[in-house]
């Protein structure tokens, strides 16, 4: 059996290949940016190809039984480009995977089509109002998944929460680096919303459970999140007392610090954007029962246990670590007046 994953060397095809790599007789990552396979399983191979072209998808998809499609431009990238790459590549996965014969597709879309709702939890059945670019893709990507249902393809389609864990670096590194260097940490607003995350290996679970399972009970949508969170200023807390560093939390005001980062972020000043700081003073947090129930599934790490396993793999890995920036979760991306603002913390 063959697993093609596209997105394949991000952070979470990282984590798949490692995961599943005892589950199928090949792994192939997909993914124009170069993969080091001295990092992964010897039956991990890498094959260059960037989802927007259909041709490359349908030669590398002959003879591949399953498809993790967790290819996404974030939302650093242009607006073209997200739009290309999410929906036009999108497309291409669904069409090459359709002819030759995959016989399912994963699909990793997020919990920003929910947009920035007043109500909480949210389940799969709330409306979709996407925030920006990126959150608006994911929408269009989504009723291409139910179009290709209709066609007769089994299409799980996953929405994680924000996941981290080993290796996962990004806005978090900013985060990890601040705690580790003793640092006063702002959060937007007073920290008393709850705010869910997710362990990228509970995700790798829940994803291995919709390759296998029945089809007719795994072909739907489902939210995933850690089952166990508390407010931002506790989890925070947490990995404050646990670096053991001196950092604390910073409440802020949020009608100031907000409009402030729009701006940073417009002047390409900053590396936060609109979903992060729009939604970082609010709750935000999904039902995961419908997968709990149906699948018997259950989130291993809290909040505070994911936060605190991802620092410390960066603790360990810190003098490793490029410092030329990037905008992918598996680099640490440039701080820009946010470093000027650590300097005064």
């Amino acid at each position: 059996m063959k697993l093609a994953i596209t997105g394949g060397a991000g952070f979470l095809g990282y984590h798949l290949s490692h995961k599943l790599a005892d589950k199928y007789d090949e792994i192939i990552l997909i993914d124009p940016a170069p993969v080091d396979l001295k990092e992964h399983p010897p039956n991990v191979r890498y094959a260059k190809a960037d989802i927007r072209d259909a041709v490359a998808l349908r030669t590398i998809f002959k003879n591949v039984d399953f498809v993790i499609h967790g290819a996404a431009a974030l939302p650093l990238y242009s607006a073209q480009e997200i739009f290309d790459v999410n929906v036009g590549g999108t497309r291409n996965v669904l069409t090459a995977a359709q002819e030759t014969g995959v016989q399912r597709v994963v699909a990793i879309s997020s919990t920003a089509v929910y947009g920035v709702p007043d109500k909480h939890p949210l389940y799969e059945s709330d409306s979709m109002v996407g925030v920006g670019p990126y959150g608006e893709t994911k929408i269009v990507a989504e009723k291409m998944y139910e179009e290709y249902r209709q066609k007769g393809m089994c299409i799980p389609v996953v929405r994680p929460k924000t996941f981290i864990g080993t290796t996962r670096l990004g806005v978090f590194q900013i985060l990890y680096d601040w705690v580790d260097c003793g640092k006063k940490i702002p959060i937007i607003g007073n920290g008393k919303n709850r705010y869910q995350l997710l362990e990228v290996e509970d995700l790798v679970d829940a994803i291995y459970i919709l390759l296998t399972a029945n089809p007719e009970f795994a072909n739907d949508t489902f939210n995933i999140g850690a089952e166990e969170f508390r407010t931002v200023l506790e989890d925070v807390g947490a990995l404050c007392t646990y670096a053991g560093k001196g950092a604390c939390v910073l409440p802020t005001p949020a009608g100031l610090v907000v409009p402030a980062l729009a701006l940073f972020e417009k002047l390409k000043l900053s590396p936060l954007y609109k979903w992060v700081y729009g939604t970082a003073s609010k709750d935000s947090f999904v039902s995961i029962e419908k997968m709990k129930s149906r699948f018997n599934w259950k989130p291993k790490y809290s909040n505070a246990e994911a936060l605190i396993r991802s620092y410390q793999w960066y603790v360990d890995h810190k003098d490793e670590l490029s410092t030329e920036g990037g905008v992918t979760h598996r680099v640490g991306w440039k701080q820009g007046v946010l470093g000027l603002v650590k300097n005064m913390m």
